[in-house]
């Protein structure tokens, strides 16, 4: 009888038959194709804004200016150029130049919002005049927004409130 290490009758025949097809599994003899593919995204210039209340506080007599703060976040593609603009408010009678906090029985209350922390330059709605303009860098950006509530005849107690409306031109 002849030797060989491939016969599976063999004990070392079959050692070598499992080791020689674990080092070559079935799929090597199998044909195989490729191809490529593109991965694309086209990001158009956008910008996302939010805004924070702004609240006064309780007071009482309207005999001094009451300042407080309130803050506007922007976040736009890099390299957007954007404009954020305030409106008027909801108040009846409110202007850019005169806003209005809506009250109790008609009753209003003066106050106005600033670009600048002098609260020398209103902010309103018109892109380049009175916007507050900048460049989106892909991160949240925080513009504040300063407001004044100037001495004044002091109307009936009660709550004053308006809505702004803070819009972003890119």
């Amino acid at each position: 009888m002849r030797f060989s290490l491939l016969r599976p009758q063999h004990k070392y025949g079959r050692l070598a038959a499992a080791a020689i097809a674990a080092f070559f599994p079935a799929w090597l003899g199998a044909a195989t194709k490729t191809t490529t593919f593109q991965v694309r995204l086209t990001l158009a210039n956008d910008c996302a804004i939010s805004a924070s209340d702004l609240d006064f506080g309780s007071q009482g007599v309207l005999g001094a200016n009451i300042d407080q703060t309130t803050t506007v976040s922007v976040t736009c593609t890099t390299g957007a150029p954007y404009n954020v603009g305030l409106d008027a408010g909801t108040a009846a009678g409110s202007t850019i130049a005169n806003r209005r906090l809506a009250g109790p029985a008609a009753s209003s209350v003066g106050y106005q919002l600033y670009r600048d922390a002098a609260r020398t330059q209103i902010w309103g709605n018109t892109p380049g005049t009175d916007t507050v303009a900048g460049t989106g860098n892909g991160a949240a950006q925080t513009l504040t927004v300063y407001g004044r509530v100037p001495p004044q005849a002091t109307p009936a107690a009660g709550a004053y409130t308006s809505t702004i409306t803070a819009t972003i031109n890119f």
